[in-house]
């Protein structure tokens, strides 16, 4: 039986009955509620940016203040990526697409109806 912490700030991490415990919502991480209720950009302008930190050299380009749920996210980053046709993840609401494609998603985003905006360098 697991047992919580005299802490106020702690919650129910690991249970041998349900498994891994989500932080945020206290449920088991199956039928975690943050999943679906991550915070949506209030601004409503979609980023493109290159970024090379962290991957020894290798560029990305990320796609940051998409306004939709991580579900179709990750379907909509899989055609992104089909479009470019390179690899890529989708990490924290964030897509990123391998190489320098900032040209060709930019077109494909704004056919698409969203407000493109190139950012950093």
């Amino acid at each position: 039986m697991a047992r919580k912490s005299s802490k106020s700030n702690s919650g129910l991490v690991y249970s041998t009955e349900s498994g891994t415990m989500c932080p945020g919502c206290n449920k088991q991480q199956k039928k975690c509620a943050c999943k679906q209720t991550q915070a949506i950009p209030k601004d409503g302008i979609v980023r493109l940016m290159r970024e090379t930190k962290g991957r020894k050299g290798k560029g990305v380009t990320l796609i940051n203040g998409l306004p939709l749920a991580p579900v179709e996210l990750k379907k909509f980053a899989k055609l992104l990526k089909q479009k470019c046709g390179s690899g890529g993840s989708v990490k924290n609401g964030v897509v990123e697409i391998q190489g320098d494609h900032r040209d060709t998603l930019e077109k494909e985003l704004a056919s698409r109806g969203y407000t493109v905006k190139r950012a950093g360098g």
